[in-house]
């Protein structure tokens, strides 16, 4: 099946008001194309560096979100342009964003990335460091972040039990964080290609999927 008839499948299929988010990383400018004249316009990348050149030859109404994980010397590459940084997962970070934006005169769209799962290899904020950091007021000395909702990941494991346990978990972060920010904090970022049917049964408003679009990708 070719990558615009996938994504045509996947997004009659999504319900309502979930957004595609097509993780593009890896992936040649030619795949993105094929996508974006499918009609799709949201794409993720995990390598700033990366992003930048697909940037700089793709076309300028592709929104682009960084997914990976983001080191603080690399934020000045995405900057000047990224639609949304869905992985903020430290107070650094987040001090970083806000100098870079600042610069660029711009308020750059945020997730904050928690973790949820009993894998040490996953990246993510520590949820009670971050609920601390946001009861102190933290990102109220941040004009340049427009903080927009979660995203996480679910333990990569064959027992639905423990996927559904870390989708609930997100869930439940989500909904506590957004009394803090209101009507703008509207994003819960969960599933991708092989577990997002049960992403979406807990509320999921994005989903992140890549192979399913793409194949299995070259590294």
């Amino acid at each position: 099946m070719s990558i615009g008839s996938q994504i045509r499948e996947i997004k009659q299929a999504l319900p309502s008001g979930v957004k595609l988010l097509a993780v593009s990383k890896f992936h040649p400018a030619e795949a993105i194309m094929e996508a974006y004249e499918a009609g799709q316009r949201a794409f993720g990348e995990s390598r700033p560096q990366e992003l930048k050149a697909k940037y700089e030859v793709l076309p300028k109404d592709i929104e682009w979100q960084m997914i990976g994980h983001l080191q603080t010397n690399k934020v000045k590459y995405i900057a000047p342009f990224v639609s949304l940084i869905e992985s903020l997962d430290s107070e650094r970070l987040a001090e970083e964003i806000e100098r870079q934006a600042a610069k660029c005169d711009r308020v750059i769209d945020c997730l904050v990335e928690i973790h949820v799962t009993q894998e040490e290899s996953k990246s993510g904020w520590e949820y009670s460091s971050l609920m601390e950091f946001v009861r102190q007021g933290g990102f109220d000395a941040m004009p340049h972040i427009r903080l927009r909702g979660v995203m996480g990941m679910a333990t990569l494991t064959d027992d639905e039990a423990v996927v559904r346990g870390d989708f609930k978990r997100l869930a439940e972060c989500f909904n506590e964080l957004k009394s803090y920010f209101g009507d703008d904090f509207d994003t819960l970022s969960m599933g991708m290609s092989d577990d997002y049917p049960i992403a979406l049964e807990y509320g999921s408003t994005e989903v992140r999927i890549g192979s399913t679009i793409f194949g299995h990708r070259e590294y």
